[in-house]
């Protein structure tokens, strides 16, 4: 090893699979479980080196009863909330020594996470907010759709967020599902149209009761589709059972068509909404910085 390299910042890391409990599917998440060292300028290049939808950096607690306190970026900003990191991140911590009973310090405020043997959990009381209304028509060109494939029979488009603002898109079938495509200059319009968050992110879905098959698109923020994207499954929950006779409990599979299934579960309750998913470490490493 050349001197000059031993001479750089050197931060540990893990990798993990998230919402699978098989390795190669879910969402992949690389976590610094100690990013103290890490120059805090350097976090959004480290983000984008990686080429994941979200890294998340782990410092101690703001409040010392916490587990820690975690920032999460994906490749083109810093989030408060994204499910799948919060997942991931539990699980990590709990592999390395730090407890089944977990709160982590995110952007929306404390979080409280459990693990077990069937994975993590963890429940947010932010209450949900609807943001806007997005046209029919726009929404369907974004997602290379006829507008006839846009279903509207228990709600239109709605732009809703519980911490990270998506775009929730019943569609009519299985097939108008598979055949969504985005296309960039109508997902600029949008996002023109209706800035929050990221840039006019869209989970399209179809549903069955509490069966729901789901794909989560997000071009302009370096995400071409999400394999499993948890904040908007909660965000999904929390919108579907606050109409009548809404499900208050879902089992959401994504990624199928990306080739890295995933399963999440959300149920609704008095507290909050809780996201629940299993992960498994599939790399872990050094950075050199």
């Amino acid at each position: 090893m050349s001197a000059d390299r031993v001479a750089k910042i050197t931060a540990d890391y893990v990798v993990y699979d998230v919402f699978t409990a098989t390795a190669f599917g879910g969402n992949q998440l690389a976590v610094f479980p100690d990013a103290r060292v890490l120059p805090k300028a350097k976090l959004q290049a480290i983000t984008r080196e990686f080429n994941f939808s979200e890294v998340t950096f782990v410092y101690p607690p703001e409040n010392p009863a916490h587990t820690a306190r975690v920032r999460i970026f994906t490749p083109t900003r810093e989030v408060p909330f994204a499910g799948h990191p919060t997942i991931g991140t539990a699980i990590a911590l709990r592999d390395l020594g730090r407890g089944i009973e977990l709160i982590l310090e995110l952007g929306v405020g404390p979080i409280p996470c459990h693990v077990g043997p069937s994975g993590a959990s963890f429940t947010t009381p932010v209450p949900l907010e609807i943001i806007a209304r997005p046209d029919v028509a726009l929404v369907a060109e974004a997602l290379g759709l006829p507008a006839t494939a846009i279903c509207t029979d228990h709600h239109g488009p709605v732009q809703a967020s519980l911490g990270l603002a998506f775009v929730l898109v019943e569609l009519s079938d299985r097939a108008a599902l598979a055949a969504a495509q985005p296309v960039l200059e109508a997902c600029r319009k949008g996002a023109a149209l209706h800035p929050a968050g990221l840039d006019f992110a869209i989970f399209c879905y179809v549903r069955d009761g509490e069966a729901v098959e789901a794909r989560m698109f997000a071009p302009l923020d370096n995400m071409p589709e999400d394999p499993a994207t948890g904040s908007a499954s909660a965000t999904l929950g929390a919108f579907l059972a606050q109409l009548p006779g809404g499900p208050q409990r879902l089992a959401i599979s994504q990624g199928v068509d990306m080739g890295r299934p995933s399963q999440i579960g959300v149920t609704v309750g008095p507290d909050g909404v809780t996201v629940t998913g299993q992960a498994v470490q599939t790399m872990a490493g050094r950075l050199f910085v």
